[in-house]
């Protein structure tokens, strides 16, 4: 399908897309702003969806009045429909153009943990905060409510926060009827119901609810109703999904707060105490936006800790200092502490030359053995590796390459929004640029420096690929528009096999990630059975219906899809969040809250094998792990532990 805006005819041409949601696809326009159209029922994404389809054919219809309405004089940081887009009969309205914010992460990215280890600071994070507020009280004075608030459809780009997804805006008689889980107010729900379903009209209090939530999920990358309840009566057990209904947050004694979260006493009394009021007491109005003016952060030099407080309350609640044994045994498990950092772990790999990481402390980054690498501050666009000594920092179009005793190599590399596209294994580095997948080095040999030598492994599609690479396979997909293709690629071997049939989850994709195993090797004559097939298990998360979905696909290096499943973010399960995987030989080992957790494929399906309970002081959801011949490696935002199960 072509739009037309005016009489200039726009092709929907899938190199052009920027963005692909739940209800629409976003494509460049090249002159500095984007097109917004929306999926009709035929699109591939809805194939054998039928409630989905009738619900696209009751969104366009129901925007034909709503966006020759829209009100006009918002403020500059809502990207409002700058000129409707009809199709060829020039009067049915399918999408609109829109001021395009480029180099933008969506807020939620800074709700995540690693952001806040790879640079990002508090005070950056609460004043997007403060400007956000000054947006959505200016949105409500035009007499505008935003309804569907949520982290997804704010961007922030230069330290400015824009909103987007301006079509869903509530005003004069057009009711916005989407919402999001997470951010829909309770009290606009049926509580009768086991999760929160949008039951009544939107008003400005439940955008300034939607507020409150973004202020907690950014300043403690934890929302009001995470962690894991955990009632010592069984009478008092409601499902996760249902304690924004029962006002069950993570205030209450019997909820787990979430170990990666930061601990909410960083916060001081007066804040705390109106995120308790909203999210417990059911108090509504504007959010006081002298209390997050008024947020003065500071890092302890004793426990590097982040905190807006007279004292660091870390230190304050901590017993008196005493020496830390290396090695600590908790049940079947012996845990021994490899590296420890007042800094922040960066990056980490196990290989052939045993544990490689990369520190950054004290202003300077630095390799597992000492060795300074450069001097610097991180920051939360770049993304870093480590392949033997090479140490590997991108950061928007540029991969630059560390290696002891040689001048930096640069190599040009395509992003994914703000994401360089690259991955490592022990033999080379892998790359995207210019619509193909490449790799250093010649096929079956050892992988040559930069772009000397550089194999075309396929072709892909520019700006829109995703790849990761195990010891023996490579994984990625694309999607754009009407487009999803799903491949994977030998390590050694150019060509990629375009055919994978990969179960993409309904709704805007999110977040992926991928870990492989390298299956159990060859036989003396160098043959592979069918049960030895490595595999990849691909991490998936998506809005969908209002809620969070995460799903787990097991791919064969033949491309063959093997298992699948899927579950609610949150809840403390092995699928309640998609960091803290590794696998090995065959199976699955995912960190949570509660300890390690080890999945196995079983006809088709994905179970929980075994969970291992002594290993739960050592890990956490937000955990890394590594497999190596030793045990298995926690990789932590300050320290590696080395755990070995009896």
């Amino acid at each position: 399908m072509d739009a037309y805006l005016g009489t200039k005819r726009i092709k929907l041409d899938p190199r052009a897309s920027i963005g692909k949601g739940g209800e629409a696809d976003v494509f460049d326009l090249g002159d500095g702003r984007a097109l917004k159209v929306w999926k009709t029922p035929d699109h591939p994404d809805y194939a054998g969806q039928g409630a989905e389809q009738r619900a696209a054919e009751a969104r366009i219809e129901r925007h034909q009045d709503k966006l020759r309405a829209f009100p006009t004089a918002l403020p500059d940081q809502v990207i409002a429909p700058a000129e409707l887009a009809t199709d060829r009969s020039k009067k049915r309205i399918v999408g609109y153009a829109m001021r395009l914010v480029r180099g933008a992460e969506p807020l939620l990215r800074y709700g995540e943990p690693s952001m806040r280890h790879g640079g990002l600071s508090a005070a950056a994070v609460s004043g997007v905060l403060a400007r956000l507020h000054r947006t959505v009280a200016a949105i409500h004075d035009r007499g505008v409510v935003i309804g569907d608030f949520n982290d997804l459809n704010v961007l922030v780009a230069g330290g400015e926060a824009f909103v987007i997804d301006a079509d869903s805006f509530q005003f004069g008689p057009f009711l916005c009827q989407v919402f999001t889980e997470r951010f829909v107010d309770p009290l606009l729900c049926d509580p009768s119901l086991p999760r929160p379903m949008l039951a009544r009209p939107y008003a400005r209090e439940s955008d300034w609810y939607a507020f409150a939530v973004m202020v907690m999920q950014s300043l403690l990358c934890v929302g009001p109703y995470g962690g894991v309840f955990r009632p010592r009566s069984a009478a008092a057990r409601v499902p996760e999904s249902a304690r924004p209904l029962r006002r069950i947050t993570v205030f209450d004694r019997e909820v787990r707060y979430p170990k990666p979260a930061i601990p909410y006493r960083v916060l001081p009394d007066d804040l705390l105490d109106a995120l308790y009021r909203v999210f417990v007491k059911d108090e509504r109005g504007v959010f006081p936006r002298r209390l997050l003016d008024a947020l003065a952060w500071t890092r302890c030099p004793s426990c590097g800790v982040e905190h807006a407080r007279a004292a660091c309350p870390t230190c304050a609640s901590a017993a008196p200092a005493a020496v830390k044994s290396s090695t600590v045994v908790h049940g079947e498990v012996l845990a021994t502490r490899i590296l420890s950092t007042r800094g922040v772990i960066l990056a980490a790999s196990v290989g052939a030359d045993g544990l490689s990481a990369l520190v950054h402390e004290g202003g300077r980054f630095v390799r597992e053995d000492g060795a300074v690498v450069m001097s610097g501050a991180p920051h939360p666009a770049m993304r870093f590796a480590v392949q033997g000594a090479a140490t590997l920092i991108g950061r928007g179009g540029e991969l630059v390459v560390l290696s002891p005793g040689a001048a930096p190599e640069r190599i040009q590399v395509d992003c994914l929004g703000t994401r360089p596209i690259f991955a490592v294994n022990e033999r080379a580095r892998y790359w995207a640029r210019g619509g193909q997948l490449l790799r250093s080095g010649r096929p079956g040999a050892p992988a040559l420096s930069g772009e000397a030598g550089a194999v075309a492994m396929g072709d892909v599609l520019e700006g829109q690929t995703m790849f990761w690479v195990g010891p023996r396979f490579g994984l990625g997909f694309y999607r754009a528009g009407s487009v999803s293709i799903a491949f994977v690629f030998d390590a050694e071997r150019p060509g990629l096999k375009d055919t994978v049939k990969l179960p993409f989850p309904g709704g805007k994709l999110t977040a992926a990630t991928c870990v492989f195993d390298a299956g159990a090797g060859r036989s003396s004559r160098g043959e592979r059975s069918r049960g030895d097939r490595a595999r990849a298990w691909l991490f998936l998360a998506a809005e969908q219906a209002g809620r969070t979905v995460h799903r787990c696909v097991v791919v064969r290096e033949d491309g063959e899809v093997e298992a699948a499943a899927d579950g609610d973010a949150g809840g403390g399960s092995w699928l309640g969040a998609l960091t803290g995987k590794c696998a090995a030989s065959g199976f699955l080992l995912s960190a949570t809250d509660s300890g390690v957790v080890r999945v196995e494929v079983r006809g088709g399906a994905l179970v929980e094998a075994r969970q291992f309970p002594g290993t739960e002081p050592f890990v956490n959801q937000a955990s890394r792990l590594l497999v190596g011949p030793e045990g298995l490696f926690v990789v932590d935002a300050q320290a590696i532990t080395l755990l070995r199960i009896s």
